[in-house]
């Protein structure tokens, strides 16, 4: 059968050869083209899309050059699907655990950049930090050598100066706060959403064009509901499943 692509979006610069990466990527993550399933070739991906073969060819490389697909000489292209992840998110969140729960050697925080600015309306008013500044610590993580996400952490720069050189020496969040004497905190809120990732976090990440990155935005407060960070993470989401626990209500 044969498949229109979007023509506003082919019109609007979105090249063909990304909706047709885009397409293929969707049936990886769910399942219609399984782990050692061969890729269908770059004719029949030209006539499926209406697209001549160089099209279909470019988009089969962006999935190689994830990792996503392999050529093999002589028998085609084969599917090779990320390792998934599950991350649960719940009250006494940590994304290290949930890593090493599935014993995956998971990598330790590292810290990208930080600054001491005058932080976004909406982050100061979830902070309580008034016309404060903030701490702001853009992070990366990897698992078993595979990037797993980047995060942009805000802390009140008046209670945490050095948060920043706390996480980058402890390549931990929780490390860090300890050693500023928060012993433990709490998840109070997560919104999940998702969205094509930008040229940076594809860099970042790993991730070819047309990718798509699980957005998640937490506020984390002390046990007696003090707020103590402000955290938008962006997951590979073909990489990571997001399981939101429910505290127990009995």
């Amino acid at each position: 059968m044969t498949e229109r692509l979007p023509a506003a979006r082919v019109r609007n610069g979105y090249s063909a050869w990304r909706l047709i990466a885009e397409e293929l990527r969707v049936e990886i993550g769910d399942g219609r083209l399984a782990v050692g399933d061969r890729l269908p070739t770059e004719n029949s991906l030209s006539q499926r899309f209406s697209v001549n073969r160089h099209t279909a060819r470019q988009a089969i490389a962006a999935l190689a050059a994830e990792g996503l697909v392999e050529s093999r000489r002589g028998s085609g292209t084969f599917v090779l699907g990320d390792t998934v992840r599950l991350h649960r998110i719940g009250v006494r969140t940590r994304l290290s655990s949930s890593l090493h729960e599935q014993r995956s050697a998971a990598a330790d925080v590292r810290v990208l950049h930080s600054a001491v600015e005058e932080p976004p309306v909406d982050i100061a008013e979830r902070l309580n930090i008034g016309g404060g500044r903030a701490v702001r610590v853009e992070t990366s993580r990897s698992a078993d050598g595979q990037p797993i996400s980047v995060g942009t952490h805000w802390f009140d720069a008046e209670r945490l100066p050095n948060i920043a050189e706390g996480m980058a020496s402890a390549g931990s969040v929780t490390a860090a706060l300890a050693a500023s004497g928060i012993k433990d905190y709490v998840r109070v809120s997560t919104v999940v959403g998702a969205r094509h990732a930008t040229s940076m976090e594809g860099s970042l990440l790993s991730l070819g064009p047309g990718a798509i990155v699980l957005v998640t935005e937490a506020l984390d407060s002390e046990p007696d509901g003090t707020p103590l960070q402000y955290l938008v993470s962006r997951f590979a989401a073909q990489r990571v499943r997001l399981d939101i626990e429910h505290p127990r209500t009995d």
